[in-house]
């Protein structure tokens, strides 16, 4: 049953899925080929959060990495009640990672740092984005259907508006919660994975 709530919320969804990627994938490559014009902007933020770092003001627990990066997934899907300020936080997010695979000096070892858990990270930025759409056609059904019916009592034509539109809610938090499913283990893998993993390889070249 719920194997086939979640299959149903991924194939209904599809369009919010792609352009979620869509969105992420051209911000990455935009970030990248503009650093140097982004450079006055993004700089700033990584110098500080690097100084923060180096002072311990910012550890990276698993923790701290997922709690910060959840903040995201939530805000990806409470603004979703707008549907455009999903997708600026994504890109938002896609800029500043390209920007910063962009200020490296060396990229494989960058891809090294970043991919194992960046495979679990933007696959949950992705279904966070998709789940804001999600919401967001969830609301436009809702108002839709209540415009459409006739005069009667408020509390009945609320009820079953709520009732055509309630799929496209739970199909939302469906995809919320894998988002801060897959969130979670991008933090661990970040956490304590990560690193190892990067060594290991490095060792053998």
């Amino acid at each position: 049953m719920i194997l086939e709530e979640v299959k149903s919320a991924f194939c209904e969804n599809k369009l919010a899925i792609y352009a979620a990627i869509a969105i992420l994938f051209v911000s990455l490559i935009l970030g990248y080929l503009l650093e140097p014009y982004l450079y006055s902007y993004f700089n700033p933020i990584v110098e500080e959060l690097a100084q923060n770092v180096k002072q311990g003001t910012i550890k990276l627990t698993f923790m701290s990495i997922f709690s910060n990066n959840i903040k995201i997934v939530f805000s990806m899907f409470i603004f979703g009640v707008t549907c455009f300020f999903s997708a600026v936080i994504l890109g938002f997010n896609g800029f500043f990672a390209g920007y910063y695979v962009a200020t490296t000096d060396d990229l494989f070892v960058t891809m090294l740092l970043i991919v194992p858990h960046g495979i679990f990270e933007f696959s949950s930025c992705i279904l966070a984005c998709a789940s804001g759409f999600v919401l967001f056609s969830f609301l436009f059904k809702f108002i839709k259907t209540l415009h459409g019916q006739d005069n009667g009592p408020v509390r009945e034509l609320l009820s079953n508006s709520f009732d055509a539109s309630f799929v496209k809610l739970k199909q939302a938090i469906i995809l919320l919660v894998i988002a801060s499913i897959l969130m979670a283990i991008a933090g661990f893998v970040e956490a304590y994975l990560t690193l190892p993993i990067a060594e290991f390889i490095l060792n053998f070249i």
